[in-house]
């Protein structure tokens, strides 16, 4: 009896426990329309936040590369200076005339900036004299104890170059204005031989040179530093030029403008007395209207300071590109001031 008693209150006791069946319910369509509502304000600040980030981050980026393009440049630049013989003011280049410099490539326009003659090394061309079983500097390759080094004129001449119509290898991202570029020209002399009894053949023939030893077809042979301005060149069969850095500034506006008497203050130049030929216009040039690119030159003293400033946005944006003071730190500036250690008859 006591048995059966247990049983029917355990059966009894283990129904009510167990109860109704539970029913799961979902989330309703108002409960789904406020989290998106407030997913949305919470995402989309965080969204904006992280793409800000990473604009910043690419400015910084392009504007680190300019600056070291710039660097480079300059310090280049600077090495050719170094060995500068005779360099151009403004008046000078204005005095040699365009047929005598060389012209800017197909579909551009430029300014020269930087002209000057340098003696340039060569190493192991020159035969040390005529009783060596070496006659010509071609051999001399082959035969380095033979030689000795000897030096070459050259003329370099530094271009701001701007494309006339949208190009599609400077000129990225594409669209106009293009940004300008630095371009550099070399024209060099053949070597000399001294041991010609020929005073109407100063150089040796082309036939006993090496490629490298040859000199430019554009060079004049009957060119005098006495008369800098005259016979700078052939006029004409120009070597092409070398790129040395794009992406200079082209902005036509806002842009910091130098002046001559800047020039004059910066380079330490004195006014002969009577000052009465003196212009301190000719201490600069520039191209008149960027001025991203432009030299101080002070001709008696063989001095030139170069400035150059690039456009880090022209690299991400074709659209507003242009200079603005309250973005200035997106144009770096790079200077150099060298003065030439050759000298003529040095």
């Amino acid at each position: 009896m006591k048995t059966l008693l247990r049983l029917l209150l355990k059966s009894q006791n283990q129904r009510n426990r167990s109860g109704p069946a539970q029913t799961e319910k979902g989330m309703t369509l108002v409960e789904l329309l406020v989290g998106a509502i407030m997913a949305f304000l919470i995402i989309t600040p965080m969204l904006g936040f992280v793409v800000d980030m990473l604009n910043t981050d690419r400015r910084e980026q392009v504007k680190s590369n300019t600056e070291q393009d710039l660097q480079a440049a300059v310090d280049f630049i600077s090495e050719d200076l170094s060995q500068a013989i005779y360099i151009y003011d403004q008046a000078g280049i204005t005095a040699t005339t365009a047929a005598k410099l060389p012209p800017p490539p197909a579909n551009t326009t430029g300014t020269p900036i930087l002209v000057f003659w340098k003696r340039q090394l060569m190493k192991n061309s020159l035969p040390i004299n005529t009783t060596v079983s070496t006659k010509k500097p071609s051999e001399c390759q082959n035969k380095p104890a033979d030689c000795n080094d000897t030096y070459v004129l050259s003329l370099v001449a530094y271009y701001q170059i701007k494309d006339s119509t949208p190009n599609s290898t400077w000129c990225q991202p594409s669209g106009g204005p293009c940004p300008s570029r630095i371009a550099r020209y070399e024209i060099r002399e053949p070597i000399r031989n001294p041991y010609t009894i020929d005073a109407t053949k100063p150089y040796y023939d082309a036939t006993d040179l090496s490629d490298s030893q040859k000199g430019s077809d554009a060079f004049n042979k009957d060119f005098d530093f006495s008369k800098p301005t005259v016979n700078v060149t052939m006029g004409a069969n120009f070597p092409d030029p070398q790129i040395l850095v794009n992406y200079i500034d082209h902005s036509s506006t806002n842009v910091p403008i130098p002046t001559g008497t800047q020039c004059q203050s910066l380079l330490g130049v004195t006014p002969p007395s009577p000052p009465a030929t003196f212009n301190a216009n000719d201490l600069l040039i520039t191209d008149g209207s960027t001025h991203s690119f432009y030299s101080c030159v002070d001709t008696s003293k063989n001095i030139a300071r170069v400035t150059i400033r690039g456009n880090s946005l022209r690299r991400l944006q074709a659209n507003d590109a242009e200079f603005k003071t309250t973005s200035a730190a997106y144009f770096p500036t790079a200077i150099v001031q060298v003065q030439g250690l050759g000298g003529l008859g040095k």
